[in-house]
């Protein structure tokens, strides 16, 4: 692979941004630095700050993606009082088939969403939190929520079963990537080849039984 330049990082994540119509990027800034891409700037949302960012991190070259992007709505948009986004963010929870809503704890001050409380996987903290973020008002989400699993899996399982899944996963060369495991606080170190690479590996510790965090310490690093 041809890395490129930074200006030429730099445009292509300009030309991302701009393509992905979710993004709304006409007052985003993007400056590229020895392949980190920092944005900032105004989106219209705060899915559109995530989209920015899963945009800058799909150019090849791009290893870091720093996200300082601020969340205003247009005058257009009826932004909700901080109540009712907590109630909106409640009711979506509630729809969710596998997440246990009564276990989670809803809080909005300005538009700023802290979730507390219990879930039993650690992709449904994550679940939640992407529901959080799609109401329309959130200006930026919180995430305290506990992983509590119903569960107790060893250790060691854990880790071979997060192995396997990267052995079974293209994306991925598992020989670059070394998984601990910590009373089921997951580390994962090494090198993956590009952002795919990253977010298969990420997954799949991410959906693993007995898995309460995931300690990201991975490099991307091209050929």
């Amino acid at each position: 692979m041809v890395l490129l330049t930074d200006p030429e990082l730099n445009n292509q994540v300009k030309s991302q941004l701009l393509w992905d119509n979710r993004v709304s990027a006409t007052d985003v800034n993007v400056t590229v630095d020895n392949g980190t891409a920092v944005l900032t700037g105004v989106v219209p949302s705060y899915r559109a700050k995530v989209a920015a960012a899963e945009d800058a991190w799909t150019v090849p070259g791009v290893v870091k993606v720093n996200n300082q992007l601020r969340v205003q709505y247009p005058t257009t948009v009826t932004v909700p009082a901080d109540s009712e986004i907590a109630a909106n963010i409640k009711t979506v929870l509630t729809l969710e088939p596998n997440i246990d809503s009564s276990k989670i704890n809803v809080g909005v001050v300005g538009g700023v969403v802290t979730l507390t409380g219990t879930v039993n996987n650690y992709w449904k903290k994550i679940q939640a939190e992407e529901d959080a973020y799609g109401i329309t008002g959130v200006i930026d989400v919180i995430n305290e929520l506990g992983v509590v699993p119903t569960g107790k899996l060893s250790d060691e399982v854990i880790a071979r079963n997060i192995e396997a899944a990267l052995e079974r996963n293209f994306n991925v060369n598992v020989d670059n990537v070394t998984v601990k495991v910590s009373n089921g606080v997951v580390t994962l170190s090494g090198t993956v080849a590009n952002w795919s690479a990253w977010q298969a590996a990420y997954n799949a510790a991410a959906y693993t039984s007995g898995v309460i965090n995931v300690v990201d310490q991975l490099s991307i690093r091209y050929a």
